[in-house]
C-alpha cells in the first residue's frame, strides 16, 4: 500500500533532506529505515544508500516537517541519525 501513497504524494514536491544514518548492515537495514520515514506525515518518499551510511527524504510541499520527527522515526527502526542537509 505504501507505493499508492508514494504515487499519491509524486504530484506534490517539496525540499530534501539528507540525514547520516549509523548502524545498517545490510539492504534490509535500509529499507527498514525507509519504511518508518515514510510513514512520517508530509514525506513524499525515502531513499536510503546503506554503503554510504545517508537517506534522502523527499518531503511533500504541504507544511513543514520537523528534522527531529525523521530522526525519531530512523531510531524507531533501530538506527542513530543526524541531519547533514
Amino acid at each position: 500500500m505504501k507505493w499508492l501513497r508514494s504515487k499519491a504524494r509524486s504530484e506534490q514536491s517539496g525540499p530534501d533532506v539528507v540525514l547520516k544514518v549509523d548502524g545498517m548492515h545490510c539492504a534490509g537495514c535500509g529499507l527498514l529505515v525507509d519504511d518508518e520515514l515514510e510513514d512520517v506525515p508530509g514525506v513524499r518518499s525515502a531513499r536510503t544508500d546503506v554503503r554510504k551510511g545517508r537517506s534522502t527524504v523527499h518531503l511533500t510541499d504541504e507544511g513543514s516537517t520537523d528534522p527531529s520527527t525523521l530522526i525519531a522515526a530512523v531510531e524507531r527502526a533501530g538506527y542513530q541519525a543526524t541531519v547533514l542537509v
